[in-house]
C-alpha cells in the first residue's frame, strides 16, 4: 500500500494486520532455522514501525484534545515492549525460555496495537484532515526506510531521544545486520 493510496490510520492498521501475521509465522514455522528467520523479520518490522509512530504519528495525536494521556500511555506500552523484544533478541528461538517470552510480547503487543486502534488512531482522524492523514503516511513509510532494526529499550520512545539517537543506531543496527548475513 502506497501513501497515496491510503491515509496514515488505514497503512497502520495494515501494518497491524501484518505483525499479527508475522507472530503466526514464528509459530507455524517448520524448523528452528525457519523459526529463527521468521523471528528476526518479526524483530526488525516491529523495530522499524515503533520508531515510525514514535516520530509520526504519537507527536500528532499528541495535538488532539485528550492526545497527551493517549500518547503518554502507548509509549508506556511501546517501552515495555521493546524491553521484551530486546530480551528476545538476544535469545535463539530454541532456548527454553522463549515461548513463554514470545508469547508474552504477542499479548503486550496485540494489546498494544488493539488500544491504538481504539483510542489513538480516532484523535488522528478527527485532528487531521484527508491531506494531512496522507502526508504522515509518506512520512511513516519514509522514516521505517531508515529507522534502527532492532529494538533500543534504553533509547526510549519520545520524538526527541529518536531523532537524537536513532539515526546512529539504525547505522549499527542495518551494519550488524548485514555483517550477520553475509556470515550466515
Amino acid at each position: 500500500m502506497t501513501s497515496s493510496q491510503a491515509d496514515v490510520v488505514d497503512l497502520l492498521v495494515q501494518q497491524h494486520g501484518h505483525i499479527r501475521g508475522l507472530f503466526n509465522a514464528v509459530d507455524s514455522a517448520d524448523d528452528v532455522v525457519a523459526r529463527q528467520q521468521a523471528f528476526e523479520q518479526l524483530r526488525r518490522y516491529l523495530a522499524v514501525h515503533e520508531t515510525a509512530e514514535e516520530l509520526i504519528t504519537h507527536p500528532r495525536a499528541r495535538m488532539a484534545d485528550g492526545g497527551n494521556p493517549v500518547v503518554d500511555a502507548r509509549l508506556h506500552e511501546e517501552t515495555e515492549a521493546k524491553k521484551m523484544l530486546a530480551d528476545l533478541d538476544g535469545m535463539k528461538v530454541d532456548d527454553p525460555d522463549f515461548p513463554v517470552k514470545f508469547e508474552a510480547l504477542r499479548d503486550a503487543v496485540v494489546a498494544h496495537a488493539e488500544a491504538e486502534e481504539r483510542e489513538e488512531f480516532p484523535l488522528l482522524r478527527a485532528d487531521n484532515d484527508a491531506k494531512m492523514l496522507e502526508r504522515m503516511a509518506a512520512a511513516v513509510l519514509a522514516v521505517e526506510k531508515i529507522a534502527p532494526t532492532h529494538p533500543h529499550p534504553s533509547v526510549g520512545s519520545s520524538a526527541t531521544t529518536n531523532l537524537m539517537a536513532g539515526p546512529l543506531a539504525s547505522v549499527l543496527d542495518r551494519t550488524r545486520d548485514a555483517v550477520r548475513a553475509a556470515l550466515g
